[in-house]
């Protein structure tokens, strides 16, 4: 199945002079959540197309309504148009545990335009929210030229679901819905950093740059006068005893390098330094296998609690509603 899915002759989407009344607020996440899946969709199946498929998660109160994150959803095995609603429920639940407050609100997809076949899609998502929202990315939108990059519009459009009469007949179609982007103080540090490239600049390396680029820039005047005292000895450049006098006294003011005291010492600081950059990077990966380690202990807890005998609650319930035992099974 893929994204473009088949136009109808009559058009599921009212048009533009068809108000929504929604308050609609979407969260920098989603959008990065949507690109990334369906730009990772591309590459695994090699198509230009590909069928993209995902849950919205959010807020709502009552007109109000926030995207925050998203999720991707799966089809039943060989049937593409049906949602695989036992992985839709697992994953919801698995992200109630964490995100309490975020609410299943809708779903998105690639296409250019809604069509009858989102209809039918959209229908197997009203068990789990009256209204359920649409978001759809349209890659091929041509956004129109602005300097302002803040100004131009982003290639996500979101609808909202309702019902229309015509010749005494009753239908599902969408009202397209004006949304907002709003970033929070994280969102914008993440943004930004993404932006950069992820380099993840700390202090440190602040400072090992720095010291590059003064190494290197040591490097090619030390290669200037190299080639000076070359072209002097060549008599290529006249002498210039003042010069040369100078150069005499610098070299004169270096430290000798190639005795034993000073390469003993030099290659004691170099396995210091090797030492420290290890020790920081085996740091760093223990408190990421840390971290793995807590969020599979969280995600796990749901199934546990699912495949549970159905009746009172178990006594010795730990962190996070986790038996006693299961700190021991992790282990």
């Amino acid at each position: 199945m893929t994204s473009h899915m088949d136009t109808d002759e009559q058009s599921v989407v009212l048009p533009s002079s068809t108000t929504s009344g929604l308050s609609l607020s979407l969260h920098p996440l989603p959008i990065l959540n949507i690109s990334e899946h369906l730009t990772r969709l591309k590459l695994q199946t090699r198509s230009n197309s590909p069928f993209v498929l995902g849950a919205l998660l959010g807020t709502q109160n009552g007109r109000e309504v926030e995207i925050v994150n998203t999720f991707e959803l799966a089809t039943e095995e060989g049937r593409d148009d049906l949602v695989d609603h036992g992985f839709l429920v697992s994953r919801r639940d698995q992200y109630k545990q964490v995100f309490p407050s975020l609410e299943f609100i809708g779903w998105y997809t690639v296409a250019p335009v809604p069509t009858s076949r989102h209809i039918a899609f959209h229908e197997q998502f009203t068990g789990y929210c009256s209204t359920p929202l649409l978001l759809v990315l349209q890659p091929s939108t041509i956004a129109p030229p602005s300097s302002d990059i803040t100004g131009q519009t982003l290639p996500f459009k979101a609808y909202e679901p309702t019902i229309e009469i015509r010749d005494k007949k009753t239908r599902s179609v969408f009202i397209e819905a004006p949304y907002k982007v709003e970033t929070g103080e994280a969102e914008r540090i993440a943004v930004d950093w993404t932006a950069k490239g992820g380099g993840g600049s700390t202090s440190l390396e602040s400072h090992l740059q720095a010291q590059r680029a003064a190494v290197k820039m040591l490097h090619e005047r030390i290669l200037v006068l190299v080639q000076y005292v070359t072209n002097v000895i060549a008599g290529q450049v006249p002498t210039d005893h003042t010069t040369l006098r100078s150069l005499s006294a610098l070299i004169a003011s270096l430290p000798a390098s190639e005795n034993k005291s000073f390469r003993e010492e030099f290659n004691t600081e170099y396995e210091d330094v090797q030492l420290t950059a290890f020790l920081s990077s085996l740091t760093k990966s223990t408190n990421i296998l840390n971290d793995l380690v807590d969020k599979h202990l969280v995600l796990t807890v749901g199934s546990r609690e699912d495949r549970a005998i159905p009746g009172p609650r178990r006594r010795g319930m730990g962190r996070q509603g986790m038996v006693s035992g299961d700190w021991a099974m992790h282990s």
